[in-house]
């Protein structure tokens, strides 16, 4: 019953995709993955409210890939926008090692992302529902390292 519901939610993020625009105004962190072993590749854009705490003020993402690759990104940035950097990066890094098969801290806090929990079972696929979060862990270090606001990572991202 669980695994259903999941499916229901991917295919929800997968056919009304959330935040999902070519462009996102004054973005401040534009990022560029792809997955060479299946082709989906995927932009990432992050404006982010840099006062005491930089919060992530907005999140989008475009893109072409497999149903899950594109539906990850889309729950991916429900679960992160408004949370501060530091909150958004360890959620990410919470996502991976979920996809990894290790146990899952942040349930509440992945929101639709915990459906991807199954995909974990398909190795070939986890890089497919990762491709996202490593784009936002990527871009936050961007952020962060006061790199160029666009970088693009053309060879396979860090899993």
């Amino acid at each position: 019953m669980t695994e259903d519901l999941y499916h229901d939610i991917i295919l929800d993020h997968y056919r009304t995709p959330r935040n999902r625009a070519a462009e996102l105004d004054g973005s401040h962190v534009h990022v560029h993955h792809n997955n060479p072993l299946c082709g989906d590749e995927l932009d990432l854009r992050l404006r982010v409210d840099n006062g005491s705490i930089p919060t992530i003020d907005a999140v989008a993402y475009d893109g072409e890939g497999c149903s899950i690759s594109m539906a990850s990104a889309s729950a991916m940035t429900e679960a992160v926008a408004g949370r501060d950097l530091a909150d958004a990066e360890d959620l990410a890094q919470n996502f991976r090692a979920m996809m990894h098969g290790e146990p899952v801290e942040r349930e509440d806090d992945l929101l639709d992302g915990i459906a991807f929990s199954g995909v974990a079972k398909f190795p070939v696929r986890v890089k497919c529902a990762l491709l996202g979060w490593m784009a936002l862990r990527d871009a936050i270090s961007t952020f962060r390292d006061g790199q160029d606001s666009s970088r693009v990572v053309h060879e396979e991202p860090t899993l």
